[in-house]
């Protein structure tokens, strides 16, 4: 492979100009050397490592390029970032590191390349490209990185144990890069993630879930999933989903897996959206299950009210996870909510009132809902299969004929509140709120068109019946 092909981009060659004038040695390293030999297109983040002064070559890089752009200086980390049209550039000096045990945050001191390669958390992620004049595009691979892409193997370059004791976020990228390419996480590797599991708790919760989303928005996010509940990180990341593992028999009595078939669920949606929030409702669709499991001799095992009780649990896993609790939480919990509902339509004969109830509960996110239900079938038996999968088909044209002809979504009753008041010249009242929700009523159901003539009507009969006069 020719290398140099890598570093077509002007901005390289501008680089190696400016490390050559403060006399440094410097290298692209990391994942835009990994993401070239894997064919995965062009990041949009360049990691640089300069053996000396990152923030000086950061700065000299800038001072030559024509737009002369702002660096952003982080004395802390002793990194310094720019941009070069839509790329991040970030410039480090090569360093070692050391680690103290109740933190990720590492002393740090000047080191070699070779140092600093060796801190690095994967093989595949320690490759370099040389920048220098004399070297330009030389790779520099000394764990044997190209090997483990070609074997798709996750391997870390130094003992493993150290490597996820230093810094446990590390786990979490193991994981979550063995999801994203389809790789192997060596065995050694992965024994040592089981063994410092309980270190993920000094990560961060916000660290975590940008891992978690990474996994998520993978094109097969259970293979990350599981992989977290083998290692034994699932516990102190997602215990509400690792509740719902297991087969319980009562009197010959068995109810299905839980915890599979809900990754069955999110690999399904997966195929078929790429909203982040879809898929976490999908993940949660069934986190109620596992409080609400009951047993009775009559019936068998029951989950009832399992989609009430998840979306309640929903907005304290987000703000235990320290996640948005604003409207993309929302979203989530309505989703968890009303997951049952169109898979209860389609196992019936599939009424207008009730595709109308299904359109003004579900608002602008119907659409999204039966996703989420389409991917909810798991059942292996062909015609079953193809029997849901026919009759969400139907609920689904019902939906567009229902809405063409009532506009239920979103939802605005024909008749306003001050118009109820001025019709019958009354102040607010509870009045108001009967009469509003007769309307309502009546349309859901189809006794009335959801138009203002009828509407109209029916509030003057329902005011009526309440004892008030229509002031002529």
């Amino acid at each position: 492979m020719n290398y140099k092909e890598a570093l077509q981009n002007k901005i390289f060659e501008i680089i190696s100009q400016s490390a050559k004038e403060l006399q440094l040695d410097s290298y692209v390293i990391g994942g835009f050397v990994r993401d070239f030999i894997l064919n995965r297109g062009i990041p949009k983040d360049i990691d640089i490592v300069a053996i000396g002064d990152g923030i000086k070559l950061a700065k000299q890089v800038a001072k030559n390029l024509p737009n002369k752009p702002k660096v952003q200086v982080f004395k802390t980390y002793g990194t310094a970032m720019l941009r070069y049209k839509d790329i991040e550039i970030e410039f480090v000096g090569a360093r070692k590191e050391s680690y103290q045990e109740n933190s990720r945050n590492p002393a740090v001191e000047n080191g070699s390349l070779q140092d600093d390669q060796n801190r690095r958390d994967f093989t595949i992620n320690a490759l370099a490209l040389n920048l220098n004049e004399t070297e330009f595009g030389k790779l520099l691979d000394p764990f044997g990185g190209i090997q483990d892409i070609e074997n798709k193997i996750i391997r870390t370059p130094l003992n493993p144990d150290i490597t996820y004791s230093d810094d446990p976020l590390r786990m979490m990228r193991a994981i979550r890069f063995a999801t994203q390419l389809n790789f192997s996480i060596e065995e050694a590797s992965l024994n040592a993630i089981t063994r410092n599991a309980e270190r993920i708790k000094i990560i961060t919760k916000e660290r975590i879930v940008v891992e978690l989303n990474k996994i998520l928005e993978s094109p097969e996010p259970s293979v990350g999933f599981l992989l977290l509940e083998k290692t034994g990180l699932l516990q102190y990341i997602l215990p509400e989903l690792l509740a719902l593992k297991g087969i319980d028999e009562v009197e010959g009595q068995r109810h299905k897996d839980n915890f599979y078939h809900t990754l069955e669920v999110v690999d399904n949606i997966a195929k078929n959206t790429d909203n982040p929030w879809l898929r976490w409702a999908a993940l949660l669709h069934d986190i109620g299950k596992a409080p609400t499991k009951k047993f009775s001799k009559k019936v068998g095992w029951t989950f009832h009210g399992h989609e009430f009780k998840g979306s309640k649990m929903v907005y304290h896993l987000f703000k235990r996870l320290k996640m948005p609790l604003n409207d993309k939480m929302k979203f989530v919990q309505k989703m968890v909510l009303m997951s049952s509902r169109p898979i209860v339509l389609a196992q019936d004969i599939v009424t207008d009132s009730a595709v109308r109830r299904l359109i003004f509960d579900a608002g602008d996110y119907v659409e999204d809902l039966m996703t989420l239900c389409e991917a909810d079938i798991t059942t292996k038996n062909p015609k079953k299969f193809q029997k849901y999968h026919n009759n969400f088909k139907i609920v689904r044209q019902k939906i567009v004929e229902v809405e063409e002809r009532d506009h239920v979504r979103n939802f605005q009753p024909p008749v306003s509140g001050e118009e109820i008041m001025e019709t019958f010249n009354i102040k607010p009242s509870k009045e108001i709120g009967i009469i509003k929700e007769a309307i309502k009523e009546a349309i859901l159901e189809g006794e009335i068109p959801n138009e203002h003539k009828a509407a109209f009507n029916l509030m003057v009969k329902k005011g009526e019946a309440l004892g008030l006069t229509v002031v002529k």
